[in-house]
């Protein structure tokens, strides 16, 4: 991972999400090019054994625990992360979650919970992390969208709404924070192996062949595939990227 590469010497990250799958995969990225990575998860246990690893490792790491749908929580996320490493340059926003279900049996409750992890709780990271980033005139910022956002998703109304509302809020970020030094851009996945992907069900009379629509025909890739994607986005090599968008999905949406 990365080898030979030191991207991240001297810069400091905090990684939402970082218990596991591409979240926990960018965590190892980023450690591996010379980072110093805050690792937060819903699950603090994950988190701290995640920067334990790390730490093992030889790179500085701090475990989190954070519910991204909780704002004191975040902002204390941030806060930690800038106290104990020495500063912030790079968020990745990459805690989400999904459950599939016939659109018109969605419960508001659930609806509201996907939303406030997916698309609040990216909001409310970006907003802790802005004013330190405008400040220190220089920051990153990496939002995880899905293909759910670009394509049709069958089952996933409250996750497809979710991530395309991410993708809107980084363009947003992107055009009023750009002249002040801060980047945002995000990461469309699709055909990577996490698991939610591995919880996948179809709900009880679901038409099958719908899902021929979203199956990468190169097959289904692991984590490190779009932390790689990620690592980039979040480096000085994307100094000109900006409000910009990749697919990681094996051409699913060519």
């Amino acid at each position: 991972m990365g080898a030979g590469l030191a991207r991240f010497q001297d810069r400091i990250a905090l990684v939402t999400g970082a218990g596991s799958g591409i979240g926990r995969a960018t965590c190892e990225r980023i450690a591996a090019e010379g980072g110093s990575v805050a690792c937060a998860d819903l699950d603090g246990s994950a988190a701290e054994a995640v920067a334990q690893a790390l730490r093992a490792g030889g790179s500085r790491a701090l475990g989190v625990a954070c519910d991204v749908s909780d704002a004191d929580a975040v902002e204390g996320a941030v806060a930690r992360t800038r106290e104990e490493l020495g500063g912030l340059d790079v968020l990745v926003n990459s805690a989400g979650i999904l459950h599939f279900t016939h659109t018109h049996e969605e419960t508001l409750d659930a609806w509201n919970r996907v939303l406030a992890v997916n698309l609040t709780g990216t909001f409310l990271a970006c907003r802790a992390a802005l004013p330190h980033f405008v400040e220190q005139g220089r920051g990153v910022i990496v939002n995880m969208s899905s293909t759910a956002a670009l394509k049709a998703h069958a089952w996933a109304a409250a996750y497809s709404a979710s991530k395309g509302g991410v993708q809107a809020l980084t363009f947003e970020l992107a055009v009023e924070y750009g002249k002040q030094g801060v980047r945002a851009n995000c990461v469309c996945a699709g055909g990577i192996q996490t698991p939610i992907h591995e919880s996948f069900q179809l709900p009880e009379g679901a038409d099958p062949s719908l899902l021929r629509r979203i199956m990468p025909f190169t097959g289904f890739r692991g984590p490190e595939d779009c932390a790689a994607v990620i690592a980039f986005l979040a480096s000085d090599d994307a100094a000109h990227v900006n409000g910009e968008f990749v697919r990681v999905d094996g051409a699913m949406c060519a």
